[in-house]
């Protein structure tokens, strides 16, 4: 049987989005609680009951967890302009080599605005 898997996480960052216009709120220095969900899909092992130990999800992200926690997003390479868009594809690159099962990234940057990722 096929299932997905969802694991969140959060992080607190700092960017501004340097394209926007100038008199744009979000060209500004902010901050956000940003949460991420990692989504992977598969079959469910017969004998274990699961697709994959949620712990492998949580060791997978932590080095990108620990990349983006409290810092601002504009200096991380490959984030000069970190849209949740931006900033979702950019998780995706660094995790698919880690989770083959990879189907989709979500990026919240609050309760009500989120960009979804499934890759190329």
């Amino acid at each position: 049987m096929k299932m997905e898997l969802r694991k969140s996480f959060q992080f607190e960052a700092a960017h501004l989005l340097p394209l926007l216009p100038k008199a744009h709120k979000c060209r500004r220095l902010h901050g956000h609680s940003f949460v991420v969900e990692v989504v992977v899909a598969g079959e469910c092992d017969p004998k274990l009951g699961w697709v994959m130990d949620y712990a492998e999800i949580k060791a997978a992200f932590k080095p990108i967890w620990e990349k983006l926690d409290h810092r601002y997003l504009n200096e991380i390479p490959g984030l000069k302009n970190p849209t949740s868009e931006v900033v979702a594809a950019w998780i995706w690159k660094q995790l698919k080599p880690k989770l083959p099962l990879l189907t989709e990234i979500v990026v919240a940057e609050t309760c009500t605005a989120r960009a979804v990722y499934r890759g190329e």
